[in-house]
C-alpha cells in the first residue's frame, strides 16, 4: 500500500516572546496561518522498520524519523518507507520539518489503520516539536504557550512575496540569545483581529547575528509592511494580487517565490479523500 500527502509551510504573522519557562521552553504568542506551498511525503509499507529518504537530513535528526518512531512505539506497529519531496525551504521560518512531521502522523495513523483520534495523535505531536500541533490540527490558528494552544481563526486567502536570504538561521540560537525580548506583554485575539500587523520579538536578534536578513526586510519595507516569519530567515511581503507580488520579486535581488495563504491546511481534504480510500 502506498499513500501521498502534502505537508504544507506556514507564516507567523506575529510573534511575540512573553517569557522563559524553568524547563528553557519559551512562552509565546503567534498567529500562523497555512500556505499554498508544500512538501509531498510518501509512505510505503514494508514489512519491518522505518527508513526515511530524505536529501541533506540524518534520519536520526529528522522529525519525521522521530514522530513515526514515537508512533510506532505507542501504536506497536512498524514497517515503513517514507520518502520526501522538498519544496519548503529549510532553515527558513516556514516550518517545513514541523509540517513533515504533522503529516507522518497522520500518513501513518491511515497506513497502520491506528485509528487515533486528533488529539491523541496532538500529544503525540508535542513530544516531537513545539510547532508539529499546529500542523497536525490543520486549522489557521492564534498560538499560545509553547505553541500547543491553539484556538482557531478566520483569516483572509491573501497573496504572499516570500524572499529567501542566503543563510540559514537555527532556531536555538536566536532563543538561547541573551539580547532576545522574553517580556512582552499578552494580547487578545481580538486585539490581534483588529490591529492585524503586529512585530517580531526575534527580528532584532536575527538582525544583529544575520545582517543580510536584515538587509533583506529594509528593501522590503520600500514596498509596504515587510515581516520575517519565525525566527526567520524568510521574509514576506502581503500584496494585493499575485501580479503585484511577483512585480516585486523581479526587481529582487534575492531568490524567492510568490504563494497565497488557505483558509485551512490542504492536508485536511487530503485525508479527507485518503481516508474514503482506505474504506473501499
Amino acid at each position: 500500500m502506498r499513500l501521498n500527502l502534502p505537508a504544507p509551510a506556514k507564516l507567523n504573522l506575529f510573534l511575540h516572546v512573553l517569557g522563559r519557562r524553568l524547563d528553557d521552553y519559551h512562552e509565546i504568542q503567534s498567529a500562523m496561518c497555512f500556505l499554498e506551498l508544500a512538501d509531498l511525503v510518501s509512505f510505503r509499507e514494508q514489512k519491518d522498520g522505518i527508513q526515511v529518504q530524505m536529501d541533506g537530513v540524518r534520519q536520526e535528526d529528522n522529525l519525521i524519523y522521530k514522530a513515526a518512531s514515537l508512533l510506532s512505539e505507542i501504536a506497536h506497529a512498524s514497517g515503513v518507507e517514507i520518502t520526501v519531496r522538498k519544496n519548503i525551504p529549510m532553515g527558513a521560518g516556514l516550518g517545513g520539518g514541523s509540517s513533515d512531521a504533522a503529516t507522518t502522523l497522520h500518513g501513518l495513523n491511515l497506513l497502520w489503520g491506528l485509528g487515533m483520534q486528533d488529539e491523541e495523535l496532538a500529544n503525540v505531536a508535542l513530544k516531537v516539536g513545539a510547532d508539529v500541533p499546529f500542523f497536525l490540527r490543520g486549522f489557521n490558528a492564534f498560538v499560545e504557550g509553547i505553541g500547543e494552544k491553539l484556538t482557531p481563526i478566520e483569516l483572509a486567502e491573501v497573496w504572499y512575496l516570500i524572499l529567501l536570504p542566503k543563510t540559514k538561521v537555527p532556531t536555538s540560537q536566536v532563543f538561547q540569545s541573551s539580547d532576545l525580548t522574553r517580556d512582552t506583554s499578552p494580547i487578545t485575539i481580538t486585539r490581534f483581529l483588529q490591529e492585524g500587523i503586529l512585530g517580531n520579538d526575534c527580528e532584532t536578534v536575527v538582525r544583529r547575528l544575520y545582517p543580510e536578513v536584515g538587509a533583506v526586510i529594509d528593501w522590503l519595507r520600500e514596498y509596504g509592511t515587510a515581516r520575517m516569519t519565525g525566527t526567520g530567515s524568510c521574509i514576506f511581503l502581503e500584496t494585493d494580487d499575485e501580479a503585484e507580488a511577483q512585480a516585486i520579486l523581479s526587481r529582487s535581488s534575492w531568490q524567492g517565490f510568490v504563494t497565497r495563504s488557505t483558509k485551512q491546511s490542504m492536508l485536511v481534504d487530503a485525508l479527507v479523500q485518503n481516508r474514503k480510500s482506505f474504506q473501499n
